[in-house]
């Protein structure tokens, strides 16, 4: 036992020491500088190759070398990985469709957008980019820890200087253990205009703040059309999703005609995935498990080529982005093909937000727009902080020696005699002058013509220049509003010399539904047990008359409209919304269930509703609880479904009971009648109630406004307090009668129909255990009847 406690300890220790080293170590970007660590080993490397940008002003750029020289540089010196995973991370520092501000020059083939891979490294070349220089300059005047690298052969640089929050500037994405992060890329002129508002008044509101740096901007563009408040809560929470779509234009052709001119996409999204999804809209392919296409599949098709007549990609070196769209005619309507394209592919999709870094405390943990940036804004004051402590060591010791210098000047002769007289000058000259070991070394190394008249001058204009900087310096150490002017005012001239123009437009707009056109006409929707479903055209059909494949038989039917929407309500909570218009017809015996929708494995369809968007449903489970929802709230675009009912093993749906005016409506009884639920208005005076009953025989009446609405679905409230052992059979919302179903002895059916006086004698308060029935029988179903 001792042996196996030892053995999981060590498999959970070093598990987590695994992960934190994924997490920390390769996926997840520092919130000080943005950056990976291979990317910051990367970038580096080729700073000590002198691949930078050198000269006054960081203005002429090093000739680039072979990627292949760079990768094993890193791999060498500083990450032992593999080469393709070091070269992976250069080649995208180097594509401007997947960084905003690209930290590598790349020459040669570095890939595309539609997915297509970059050249070998032996092919490509590269060098770092100008605004890399807000990343390395200040490597080097002791603003950054350095760390042993792998062999401790040499060192690293724990961060890079960042002068600009990168993490914020090309966003960063990963997977690590438990984790990912997915930050999107941000427009620098807004990005600098946020931190120098925030350094300016830390209290500064998040309006204020969101209104100087509004949302992402992407590298290719496209267009945020989330509502403000949807950007604001991702930023406030640090999670979140925005609806992102392309960009287009109307080009107008000879003889009226048009085409539709695809020029910026979302992000993520590529000309060729656009046109993969286009193929299989116009052209489907039937579905594994399935003889033939799907209702679904059909619609979408005839839908597309009602008004596609044919699309080509002329992207080139000119134009990154250029699909075109043809109408199927002049005459087609433009806002109906936007629609169809936006609605069925790529060119409109959702763009994950993850704010997860590696924060200055060194966890990984999900932080809001306003906590990225304060930290960063720490970290530039620090840096800032030790690059002035540091250069101010380097004055000081200068005024020490020029010091030392005046004072030799000074006594010229004498000093030459001593050093031609004395066998230890250097003691010599520190007794007679009072200098220190470090000013005579340097008097004794400097050379003959520095002795000259002329020197002199030179050494007092040195000195005046470095004790005015010795003032500064100083005064930026002292006091923090110095410090804070000098941080505002970096910060904008580097916004002057890198800022450019937002290239995504923000601007809300709902998101593109290409709704098929369908009459409105009654129909009836019939289900069987066994889970087929079908519509008849017209109302007023008898259920009993209908016909079904051996075995199988009624479930319901559902006298609605072709515009309405059948819900699945599944064994394990999830809810299902097909629309009625996409049933067959009631010439055979219809499709299963399963050719709209696709189950989890494992759950079955257990209850149908059908009817208006507007219609209320009271929803039950076995545990005794419910809630009430309208059809709308439980339409879902997912054939996967959502999630609806809060359901625990081993609790299951009851059956759901109609509450608003939806249309008659018949259920199949265990007698073998049909039982009529006209479901229409109540009848003046009579208010609607909800009876409850459990399968042990008790039961329960209250008024329906004790029930909570729950518009995302959840767990309800408790309808019937159930014994130990006790299930809720079901609940009905009736006005005048009941019909309460079970199973009897020797599994005989039973049945019982409560009229107003026997359902008033079991009337109370919502959640209480309620009176025995005395059904004689155990009931398993309660519905509506009049």
């Amino acid at each position: 036992m001792g042996a196996a406690d030892s053995l999981a300890a060590y498999a959970e220790r070093a598990y987590l020491e695994y992960a934190l080293s994924v997490v920390k170590g390769r996926a997840l970007p520092d919130v000080c500088d943005g950056l990976k660590p291979v990317q910051r080993r990367i970038l580096y490397a080729m700073q000590r190759m002198g691949l930078g940008w050198s000269g006054p002003n960081r203005a002429t750029a090093a000739k680039p070398v072979k990627s292949a020289r760079v990768v094993g540089d890193v791999l060498g010196r500083f990450h032992p990985h593999g080469d393709q995973a070091a070269y992976d991370a250069l080649v995208r520092m180097a594509q401007d469709f997947s960084q905003r501000y690209p930290l590598i020059d790349g020459q040669g083939n570095f890939g595309s957008r539609d997915g297509d891979g970059a050249a070998a490294m032996r092919y490509t070349e590269a060098r770092l980019s100008r605004i890399s220089t807000l990343l390395l300059d200040e490597i080097d005047q002791g603003t950054v820890d350095y760390v042993p690298n792998y062999d401790g052969s040499t060192e690293e640089p724990r961060q890079l200087p960042a002068r600009l929050p990168f993490v914020l500037l090309n966003g960063a994405s990963g997977i690590a253990v438990g984790m990912a992060t997915e930050i999107p890329s941000h427009n620098l002129g807004e990005v600098a205009a946020a931190c120098v508002a925030l350094i300016k008044d830390p209290a500064l509101s998040d309006e204020a703040l969101l209104a100087l740096l509004p949302g992402p901007d992407y590298p290719g563009g496209g267009q945020i059309i989330s509502p403000a408040a949807d950007i604001h809560e991702a930023y406030r929470s640090g999670r979140g999703s925005l609806k992102v779509r392309a960009r287009w234009r109307i080009e107008e052709l000879a003889r009226g005609q048009w085409q539709l001119v695809v020029h910026e996409l979302p992000p993520g999204v590529s000309a060729q995935k656009v046109l993969e999804e286009i193929e299989e809209l116009t052209n489907p392919k039937v579905r594994p498990g399935k003889k033939t296409l799907t209702q679904e599949q059909l619609q979408l098709k005839a839908s597309l080529l009602a008004v596609l007549d044919g699309v080509r990609d002329e992207s080139s070196k000119e134009a990154s982005v250029r699909l075109v769209f043809e109408p199927k005619s002049s005459r087609t309507p433009q806002v109906e093909l936007i629609t169809a394209l936006l609605a069925h592919t790529s060119l409109e999709t959702s763009v994950p937000i993850n704010l997860t870094v590696v924060g200055r405390d060194g966890k990984p943990t999900v932080k809001s727009l306003r906590q990225l940036l304060t930290e960063w804004i720490a970290f530039r004051q620090d840096t800032i902080t030790r690059r002035a402590q540091h250069r101010l060591g380097q004055v000081l010791d200068r005024i020490h020696l020029l010091e030392g210098r005046q004072i030799v000047l000074l006594h010229i002769d004498e000093v030459i005699a001593m050093i031609r007289a004395s066998d230890e000058p250097k003691a010599a000259l520190m007794a007679r002058f009072a200098l220190t070991e470090r000013q005579a070394d340097d008097i004794l190394e400097i050379r003959l013509r520095q002795l000259a008249r002329l020197e002199a001058i030179r050494i007092e204009q040195e000195l005046s220049d470095l004790r005015a900087e010795q003032a500064a310096l100083q005064d930026i150490l002292g006091n923090p509003a110095s410090l804070r002017r000098l941080m505002v005012k970096e910060i904008e001239a580097d916004a002057r010399t890198f800022g450019d123009a937002r290239r995504t437009l923000i601007q809300a707009d709902k998101r593109a539904v290409a709704e098929i056109k369908v009459v409105e006409e009654p129909v009836t929707v019939v289900v069987s047990a066994k889970g087929w479903v079908r519509a008849r055209s017209g109302h007023g059909h008898d259920a009993a008359a209908f016909a079904f494949k051996a075995g199988d038989g009624l479930y319901a039917t559902f006298e609605c409209r072709t515009v309405d929407t059948l819900i699945v309500l599944g064994s394990n909570g999830r809810v299902y919304s097909v629309p009625v218009a996409q049933l067959p017809g009631a010439r055979g015996d219809g499709q299963p269930i399963t050719a709209f929708i696709d189950l989890e494995p494992g759950t079955q369809p257990r209850h149908f509703v059908a009817g208006p968007p507007h219609a209320r449903w009271l929803l039950s489970s076995s545990a005794g609880y419910g809630f009430v929802a309208s059809i709308a709230e439980m339409s879902t675009r997912l054939r996967a479904g959502k999630t609806f009912m809060a359901l625990e093993q081993p609790e299951s749906p009851c059956l759901p009971a109609p509450i608003d005016g939806v249309g008659r409506l018949q259920w199949a009884t265990s007698d073998g009648v049909v039982g009529c639920d006209t479901t229409l208005p109540e009848v003046a005076g009579m208010p609607r109630r909800v009876c409850a009953v459990s399968a042990g025989g008790r039961i329960l009446t209250f008024a329906l406004d004790e029930v909570k609405a729950l518009a995302n679905g959840g767990r309800g409230v408790m309808l019937l307090k159930l014994e130990a052992g006790d299930t809720l059979a079901g609940a009905a919302v009736y006005a005048r009668s009941v019909r309460v179903e079970g199973t009897g002895r020797g599994g005989r059916p039973g049945a019982e129909v409560l009229e107003a006086r026997s359902l008033e004698r079991a009337a109370g308060v919502r959640g209480r255990k309620g009176r025995d029935g005395a059904f004689g029988f155990k009931p398993s179903r309660v519905m509506r009847v009049l």
